[in-house]
């Protein structure tokens, strides 16, 4: 690994289009598992101008059963799916809560994806899918996240609560940042560019109120980042086009899923191309995705690596995983093959099965709203929500590990 390089990556806000469509996904699926932990929910959003869509498949008791709506479910769904704009804060004539065009095509699962997934006899819960997923950690931040992603998430972050607030009326809901940092000797140095892109009321865009706008969130970043990162040798581009009054959905279609790389680290590590928002734990591009990250977090927070990525792979309707690979980059106390055999060691982890991942984290509950903006690594774990960022597992892989050692 190089020791000295430019590194970047991007985020984008809770009022992206593609956010939008994120959120109101994960609504969907927060409000079928709050009915029916059990649910199978795989639910696509379309955005855009004065319409919201949404499409895909469904299981789940007291909702959608033998392919009929429980009565006042269609009204209860609608009503999620116009709360969750509200709480964004769209009141635009291009897009509003109160007012979008609402379409749902949401039917039943696959008869033949259900006999795969669903446990019966002596067959085991099979993966909802197909794929591959990679977990990751580095101890760039605190949080044990890419710094250039972690500094990204919290300026539109502080943004976002700014203009929730009333502190920023001048705000409003799209926006985009993007931050580079020069690393030396592996670590963050200095930040030479941000980039920040935020939809504004009308008149920011020129005279007092764009310096005071720009002005605002040079003060933002200042209070985002280390103060030894920033110089007067950073680049700022602020609304680099120079007007941003048009934005969401009405500036742009948003779709579910086409902002994985801002879910996960940034580019910083793998991906392996299946979005979470949207799906039920079943599905293992979401269910896989969160224990590897969590299994190379407590890797990272347990000493044994600086940096650390994991992969695991299934097949659909096998409840096995086919592989599970572990590379700490040269930066491991033992070595990876040897953390890979504690993992499979480990009773916790039921070897990974979809069940036992699902069982070990608590991922049966509607607890993935708050995922679907600002990332789903490297945020507070607080009662159920975010369990896979605990770091329960390092006294184990410790022991596991000091045992193997001295064996």
């Amino acid at each position: 690994m190089r020791s000295s390089y430019l590194f970047t990556s991007e985020s984008v806000s809770e009022g992206h289009p593609d956010k939008v469509a994120d959120q109101i996904s994960d609504a969907i699926v927060d409000l079928f598992l709050s009915k029916d932990p059990e649910a199978r929910i795989a639910c696509e959003t379309l955005t855009t101008t004065q319409l919201v869509v949404l499409a895909g498949e469904i299981r789940c008791k007291g909702v959608y059963e033998n392919g009929e709506w429980a009565p006042g479910a269609l009204e209860e769904i609608e009503k999620t799916v116009r709360d969750t704009v509200k709480r964004i804060g769209y009141e635009q004539d291009g897009f509003h809560w109160e007012t979008f065009e609402f379409e749902n095509n949401l039917h039943a699962q696959s008869a033949h994806i259900a006999q795969g997934v669903d446990a019966s006899g002596n067959k085991d819960e099979g993966a909802g899918d197909q794929g591959i997923m990679f977990g990751y950690a580095v101890d760039d931040t605190p949080d044990l996240m890419p710094a250039t992603l972690d500094y990204s998430h919290k300026i539109l972050q502080r943004m976002a609560a700014d203009r929730h607030s009333g502190t920023a009326p001048f705000l409003e809901p799209d926006a985009k940042s993007q931050v580079t940092l020069r690393f030396e000797n592996g670590k963050p140095a200095a930040a030479t560019a941000i980039v920040v892109s935020t939809q504004h009321k009308p008149g920011y865009d020129s005279g007092e109120k764009e310096t005071e706008l720009k002005s605002y969130v040079k003060k933002v970043v200042a209070d985002i980042l280390p103060a030894e990162l920033l110089s007067d040798a950073t680049e700022y581009h602020i609304n680099p086009t120079g007007s941003f009054e048009i934005g969401g959905p009405d500036g742009d279609a948003g779709l579910t899923g086409r902002k994985i790389i801002v879910d996960t680290y940034g580019g910083a590590a793998p991906h392996g191309g299946g979005a979470f928002s949207g799906k039920d734990p079943t599905k293992v591009d979401r269910s896989a995705a969160y224990i590897t990250r969590y299994l190379a977090k407590n890797i990272v927070a347990a000493g044994l690596a600086k940096r650390c990525t994991i992969q695991l792979a299934y097949a659909i309707g096998v409840s096995k995983p086919l592989s599970l690979y572990v590379d700490t980059h040269g930066t491991g106390t033992v070595a990876d093959d040897k953390i890979e055999d504690a993992i499979r060691a480990n009773p916790k982890l039921g070897g990974l099965t979809p069940r036992a991942i699902r069982t070990h984290l608590g991922l049966n509950k509607p607890i993935y709203s708050t995922t679907a903006a600002y990332g789903h690594f490297g945020r507070k774990p607080t009662g159920d929500l975010f369990p896979w960022e605990r770091t329960d597992l390092v006294e184990d892989l410790k022991a596991a590990l000091t045992a193997e050692a001295t064996a």
